[in-house]
Formats: structure tokens, C-alpha cells, sequence
């Protein structure tokens, strides 16, 4: 098979993929920036714009901090390197490509072992807890995979836990970690970031061993409710306002991720 060579910003023939690239590039940096990546592992990933049968991910051994917007490799669906060179991380593959081949709703797939939320599902039950108002919202869009079932080194697995996921975008994964799904990098970060603000509240709340204040049902439906029906602003999903204001911050801080 021929193999392309790695675009960059002045050969992308699609405005689109080079704006995916950045996109994902921007969330390992962010990733690391904050805490959430472990080592070189994990994987965020995401369905190539205006195809149907491949997605980027970055080559095995390549740390998070070194992600540009030219490093991803186009992986296929069936598993073959479509553009760039590397090796593709089997557990990656196994994880993120049935996903994106069978639900639009996972174009984009974050993978973590970020501390907090790693730690919940390190718990008997791994729950978030109705305690606080940010909770609330994250929970109504989490799902529980309560079964470890080892490494994830067949297909079967991704396809497994897209099932676990249901109409969800969020799962946390028994004795395991972490996944986020989203339409966009924005959006699948955006529940990335809360998530492990939410389990970093939960666990610090535990450890003081103080009864946890656990909100009424009848708040909990009325607060649900009110998550459904939240305001936007400027016409735009406020993951995208919260997305744009981090990479302001890579823009200052770390630019050459858009290389």
C-alpha cells in the first residue's frame, strides 16, 4: 500500500482536516498542561472531516508535549496506515477506530488514565455522587462500565464499550480509566476536563471523612432539568467558548502546536 507523506498547513488540501489537526493537537497539549495524560500512553483520537473510514491518531512513543498539528497519522478503520509513518498503538486502534466507525456521535475520542477520575473507578462503586451542582451536570452524562476485562488489544473491546457508553458521552471504565466522546475535539474535551474536576471534588470531599451533604431527589430533577434547557452564548455550544479560551492560552504559551 502507498503510504502518504504528512500534510502540513500549506499542502492540507482541506481547510477542515488541517483545522481537525490543530484541534487535536491543542487538546494533547492541553492534556499535558493539565495533568491528564500518563506518560506517553492514553489516546485522543479523532474521524478524519469529510471521509468516512480513517482517523488521526499520533505515533506510538510520541509524547503529548510534542504533538503538532502535522503529526498525526491517518489510521484506516480495518487497521492500515493511510498517511505518515509510525506505529499505530494496538490498544489505541482497538479503542478509538470501532468507535468512530460506528457512531457519529464519537467522531471524537478521549482516552485517559487521569488521576481522579482513575482513582473513582479504582472505588467498589465508582458513582459520581449527587453533591454539587457541577456534579449534577456530569453525571447525567456519564455511563458505567463496571467490568474490567483486561487490556484492549481486540476490536471487540471499543465495540464493547461504545455499547456501555449508550447515548452517553461519557464512560468511566472499572479499575481502568476514562472516556470522552464529542461531535468535536471541543466538545469531547470540554466533559474530559469537568469529569476530572468532578472526581478531584469527590475524592477531596471523601478524604475529610465528614458525612458527604447529598442533594435531595427532588433537587436533583429540578437541576437536571434546568442542565437540558441551559442558555447558549453568541449562538455557539459553550464547550467551544471554553475550548477557544484554552488554546488562547497554547497561543501565548506553547504556539508551535499549530505546526
Amino acid at each position: 500500500m502507498n503510504v502518504s507523506a504528512l500534510p502540513t498547513k500549506d499542502t492540507q488540501g482541506d481547510p477542515a482536516q488541517w483545522q481537525a489537526r490543530v484541534d487535536l493537537a491543542a487538546a494533547h497539549r492541553l492534556a499535558v498542561k493539565e495533568g491528564l495524560n500518563e506518560g506517553i500512553f492514553n489516546h485522543f483520537t479523532l474521524a478524519v472531516p469529510n471521509t468516512d473510514d480513517r482517523y488521526y491518531q499520533i505515533p506510538f512513543g510520541l509524547h503529548w508535549g510534542e504533538v503538532t498539528a502535522s503529526s498525526f497519522m491517518e489510521v484506516g478503520f480495518d487497521g492500515d496506515l493511510l498517511v505518515g509513518e509510525g506505529e499505530i498503538e494496538r490498544s489505541g486502534y482497538c479503542i478509538h477506530a470501532p468507535m468512530h466507525r460506528l457512531s457519529e456521535a464519537a467522531a471524537c475520542v478521549l482516552h485517559t488514565h487521569m488521576p481522579f477520575a482513575s482513582a473513582l473507578t479504582r472505588l467498589k462503586d465508582q458513582r459520581i455522587l449527587p453533591i454539587g451542582q457541577t456534579e449534577l451536570g456530569v453525571s447525567m452524562q456519564t455511563a458505567y462500565d463496571d467490568e474490567y476485562t483486561g487490556p484492549a488489544f481486540d476490536p471487540g473491546e471499543g465495540e464493547r464499550l461504545l455499547d456501555a457508553i449508550g447515548d452517553k458521552s461519557i464512560l468511566l471504565m472499572a479499575n481502568h480509566g476514562a472516556v470522552t466522546i464529542g461531535r468535536t475535539v471541543a466538545e469531547a474535551y470540554d466533559r474530559l476536563y469537568y469529569l476530572e474536576r468532578v472526581a478531584q471534588v469527590q475524592m477531596y470531599a471523601m478524604w475529610t471523612g465528614q458525612p458527604l451533604n447529598v442533594l435531595s431527589q427532588e433537587v436533583i430533577a429540578k437541576t437536571v432539568q434546568q442542565f437540558k434547557g441551559s442558555p447558549t452564548y453568541y449562538g455557539r455550544p459553550n464547550s467551544e467558548h471554553h475550548f477557544e479560551a484554552l488554546k488562547r492560552m497554547l497561543d501565548r504559551e506553547q504556539p508551535d502546536y499549530k505546526d
